[in-house]
């Protein structure tokens, strides 16, 4: 097996295993995050409708690093999540590990305010 398909398979399980505990609802949506190797997503999801709330990236951030531009993507989605009026979500890393820029956003949107 290639190693491309294998790293994206194995995300893939990661992310299924996950997403089989984590669920959003509208009081308490889920943060689902994105890592590219450019760029970091993330958004505020309500699972029961299958709504996205609020949604932010990384493509017009400002800052040299990655992580630096995923904790003002952190602090922006904990902005949008005060004008959809959300204070508690549930995080998703995506099958991601929980460290560098997927960690970045999470501290950036407890900063902010957000309860994660």
């Amino acid at each position: 097996m290639k190693k491309t398909i294998h790293k994206q398979e194995t995300r893939a399980r990661r992310h299924n295993r996950i997403r089989s505990r984590v669920i959003g609802s509208a009081t308490k949506p889920r943060l689902a995050v994105f890592r590219s190797n450019r760029y970091i997503y993330a958004q505020l999801i309500n699972d029961e409708t299958g709504a996205t709330l609020a949604s932010v990236d990384s493509r017009k951030a400002k800052g040299k690093t990655l992580s630096e531009r995923a904790t003002s993507v952190g602090t922006a989605i904990a902005a949008a999540a005060k004008t959809a009026k959300v204070e508690v979500a549930v995080f998703d890393r995506g099958g991601f590990k929980y460290q560098g820029a997927v960690a970045a956003v999470a501290d950036g949107a407890r900063e902010a305010g957000l309860t994660i």
